[in-house]
């Protein structure tokens, strides 16, 4: 997922290159396009990010005139996005760019396949969030390797496989390329 979201946004920069925009700020005009005003915590959400990472991003977007901050109405705390008509011409290239994508990438899928997919994105963008600490493993049994072990783990949030209980390679940057070490 984290491929193909950096692919994605890497692919659309390189499409938008006209628009003078970095991945991150296309990511939030994206998320803007709908002309929903939203405070920096919900747009950080969104596109997933801290609020303080977002600052910058808001900063250069503003700066460009594509986005405005003011106050929430009835809560002069929260500061909220809006676009600006610049930012919603910015907001709807992205989209249609990113709907041109999508119809390149799927185009030579089956309808179930998309549907699964379809589905699939929105059981993960509708997941509750996990409960660390519970020493349990939440994914169903047809989702494990069958070489973990079910009850303990040697780091919070990792399960051991039998290939890196025997190799030692737990926890390095080779394991987890490799896939012996599965996250929880």
């Amino acid at each position: 997922m984290q491929r193909a979201t950096h692919a994605t946004l890497q692919t659309l920069a390189a499409e938008l290159v006209d628009l003078d925009l970095t991945a991150s700020e296309i990511n939030a005009l994206a998320n803007l396009a709908d002309g929903r005003g939203r405070t920096v915590s919900e747009l950080g959400a969104a596109v997933g990010t801290r609020p303080t990472t977002l600052t910058s991003v808001l900063d250069r977007l503003e700066r460009r005139g594509h986005i405005t901050r003011g106050n929430r109405p009835g809560d002069r705390r929260a500061v909220l996005i809006e676009l600006t008509p610049s930012g919603r011409r910015a907001a709807a290239t992205i989209r249609e760019a990113v709907a041109d994508l999508e119809d390149r990438a799927l185009a030579h899928l089956p309808a179930d396949a998309i549907a699964g997919l379809r589905a699939g994105l929105e059981a993960l963008t509708d997941a509750p969030p996990a409960s660390h600490g519970s020493g349990t493993d939440a994914r169903p049994a047809s989702r494990r390797s069958v070489t973990e072990e079910p009850s303990t783990s040697p780091r919070p949030g990792t399960k051991r496989s039998s290939a890196s209980r025997r190799s030692g390679t737990e926890g390095s940057p080779a394991s987890h390329r490799s896939g012996t070490e599965t996250p929880s």
